[in-house]
């Protein structure tokens, strides 16, 4: 996991190709004028999608992993917190891995939690578990797909 903002994205530009490609267009767009559900940045291996949704309990949060992409989150309206563990402590799947999202929840809690204002994100890797949506009211976000 990485807390940063988004100005200073550009650090991890070497991580992985397609991060960069990602950072490019992070750095150079304006974020809260996109529309749409989706957006292609670079067919399936970079791609964004927007949400304007309800905050969660950290109860409600649904803990989830990942195996193909990393997320790059973007809170854009307002801040969000994320809950946050460690793939390999984890020990109660609920259900199989579902290969075309990408996703499999997981009944276990976080062990760690962490708040992320507007003008900064996060970078979960497919090692960390993440319970996004974790908040009060609601919140317009940039998601980021990374194919790793």
């Amino acid at each position: 996991m990485i807390l940063t903002s988004i100005q200073d994205l550009s650090r991890y530009v070497n991580v992985h190709p397609n991060l960069k490609t990602a950072i490019d267009f992070l750095q150079n767009t304006d974020l809260g004028a996109l529309t749409g559900e989706k957006i292609e940045v670079d067919g399936d291996k970079v791609f964004i999608k927007l949400a304007n949704t309800k905050l969660l309990t950290p109860e409600d949060a649904k803990f989830e992993v990942h195996n193909k992409y990393l997320d790059i989150q973007i809170p854009l309206s307002a801040s969000e917190t994320f809950g946050w563990g460690n793939r390999k402590e984890l020990k109660a799947p609920k259900g199989e891995f579902d290969e075309k999202k990408d996703l499999l929840f997981f009944a276990d809690k976080p062990t760690t939690y962490v708040t992320v204002l507007p003008g900064e994100c996060i970078i979960f890797f497919p090692e960390d578990a993440h319970a996004p949506l974790v908040g009060e009211g609601n919140i317009q976000k940039v998601i980021v797909k990374v194919a790793i």
